[in-house]
């Protein structure tokens, strides 16, 4: 699968592409009916599908002390993109040029610099300074448009804001429904104080970066390795309040694995929400603690089948 930029000429093979237009950020149930319907257009015209994401996120720019709020990466979207079935994904690169562009102008650049035919967005899409185009925009200014409507549940409309909402909360069984898959971070595995090894517990440490950050504490993890491997697990999430100073880090340690993980791009799905983080006084309670939560995650995780 192709990834494109904004600012790059289209190649040809893909120019004349119908395009879903979004965010995309964690590509839940909601997105997914849109960049269906973009790849099924595209398919029965026989026209390349593209699909469309934004970085920066266009919140970074205009606040830009926003905490990280971030579901996916831009490599995890294109993969997720790919799965369904896209030709290429398309990256606007979100700058004050860009916001700055009226509804004619933004139309103009789909059409002429990126050869755009055809757009599919969710119902509440908006572009444009001051958010002053909508869809109905699209047909006005000669741009061929389709909206599709919000996937709903029993609680309203699916979207990230729950998601986030719902990982905030620790409630790993809401954010994979709508997400349709586990909440997922991915990095490199990084050296740490290697005090787990010590303690019978090593954990391969990796930085939050972008990704929003859920409630501190235990979770039950899965982590699927660059080889495809597959292993349970048990985490800390959160600073570590034992030891000082405080390091905001993903801990996850993988159940019977002694392999090294330094310097390799691993993900790890937040399954479940055993507890809070917790202060310690010595490592022996520490440790004991880390042995049940290691037991109950093998339990959850011995019940919980795996996806993708």
């Amino acid at each position: 699968m192709e990834r494109l930029t904004s600012n790059a000429p289209i190649p040809a093979h893909l120019r004349g592409g119908v395009m879903a237009l979004g965010n995309f950020d964690g590509f839940h149930a909601g997105h997914q009916a849109v960049v269906g319907r973009a790849i099924a257009r595209a398919r029965a015209e026989g026209r390349p599908a593209i699909v469309a994401t934004f970085d920066p996120h266009p919140m970074r720019l205009f606040q830009p002390d926003t905490p990280p709020f971030r579901l996916t990466t831009l490599d995890q979207r294109q993969a997720l993109f790919a799965a369904a079935g896209a030709d290429a994904m398309l990256v606007f690169d979100f700058t004050r040029e860009l916001a700055a562009l009226d509804p004619a102008g933004y139309v103009r650049l789909l059409m002429e610099q990126l050869g755009v035919a055809a757009v599919v967005t969710g119902e509440d899409f908006t572009f444009g300074k001051g958010r002053s185009g909508t869809v109905a925009s699209f047909g006005e200014l000669g741009l061929s448009a389709e909206a599709v409507a919000p996937v709903m549940d029993a609680e309203g409309v699916i979207s990230s804001s729950r998601i986030r909402a719902a990982l905030q909360a620790g409630d790993c069984a809401t954010a994979t429904r709508l997400l349709t898959r586990p909440f997922t971070i991915q990095g490199l595995v990084q050296h740490g104080d290697k005090l787990g090894r010590t303690i019978g517990f090593p954990t391969a440490n990796i930085d939050l970066g972008p990704y929003l950050r859920p409630a501190f504490g235990i979770y039950a993890v899965r982590g699927r390795l660059a080889d495809g491997r597959v292993l349970d697990g048990a985490a800390n999430l959160g600073i570590r309040p034992t030891f000082d100073p405080p390091k905001l880090l993903l801990e996850p340690h993988f159940f019977d694995f002694a392999e090294s993980l330094y310097d390799q791009s691993i993900e790890v799905q937040l399954i479940h929400y055993l507890r809070p983080e917790a202060k310690y006084d010595g490592l022996d309670p520490l440790i004991a603690q880390i042995a049940r939560d290691c037991d109950d995650a093998r339990q959850i995780l011995a019940g919980t089948p795996y996806l993708a």
